[in-house]
């Protein structure tokens, strides 16, 4: 195999783990249709030169025996590369908005984005369907081709909640500084998607992916639960003695 073709195999495999991570040589090699021997191999120069490393789960859970698998995340070097060069330049025009006009200057400016995003995407959601999941995977396939790298995972069998995923945030630098960038955005996919998310992550908060939960039915009561409500709610309460 060629240099160039060694670079272009290391780039696809860094452009999936800033779109999939934390993720596996074993699922790498299965998207790509390589071996494993072959990803790690890829992962061991990626991670010589600061772009991945291994994702460290937040808990301690059980683990089965064995060794278990290594999975990687791209590096805040790693996602500078996919940066739009004017992130510093944009956080000034907004510290400076904030300086002369006040914070609810900066507030109008995110709502605006927000709508613009809304605008933007609409068409795409609304030929999903009334389905939110079927929206979100809209979502984030019109996200990705923007750059966002967006996916959708789902949470438990994906009964009752997804979550949209970005590998990617051309705003993330700047939306460090200013947060509501990144609330007018969870606005407008709540708005897009018809139901109400919530943001438990972001790449401005210094996480390696910025995730949304999409709920997409409420799971049902227990027929004993059920019941129980049913007979509280039919009870009505009865006057104190001596009040008739």
């Amino acid at each position: 195999m060629s240099q160039f073709d060694d670079d272009s195999t290391r780039s696809r495999v860094l452009d999936l783990i800033v779109e999939k991570g934390p993720v596996s040589a074993a699922q790498l090699a299965k998207v790509l249709g390589l071996t494993p021997a072959a990803v790690r191999r890829h992962l061991t120069v990626l991670e010589e030169r600061d772009e991945i490393q291994v994702h460290t789960p937040s808990g301690s859970g059980k683990r089965g025996r064995g060794r278990p698998a290594r999975h990687y995340v791209a590096t805040a070097a790693a996602r500078s590369t996919y940066a739009d060069g004017y992130a510093e330049l944009a956080g000034r025009a907004l510290a400076y908005l904030s300086q002369v006009a006040g914070e609810r200057a900066v507030d109008s400016f995110a709502a605006s984005r927000g709508r613009d995003l809304e605008r933007r995407y609409m068409p795409v959601v609304e030929a999903a369907g009334k389905d939110p999941s079927d929206r979100a995977r809209a979502l984030a396939d019109a996200l990705t081709m923007d750059g966002y790298a967006a996916t959708v995972r789902d949470v438990g069998d994906g009964t009752y909640a997804v979550q949209l995923c970005q590998g990617h945030c051309p705003v993330r630098d700047v939306a460090g500084q200013f947060n509501e960038l990144c609330e007018a955005e969870t606005q407008a996919f709540s708005r897009l998607l018809g139901v109400p998310v919530q943001r438990l992550a972001t790449l401005a908060g210094g996480e390696h992916v910025c995730t949304t939960h999409v709920p997409i039915a409420m799971p049902a009561l227990r027929k004993r639960a059920a019941r129980a409500v049913a007979h509280t709610r039919g009870r009505r309460p009865q006057p104190p003695e001596g009040t008739r």
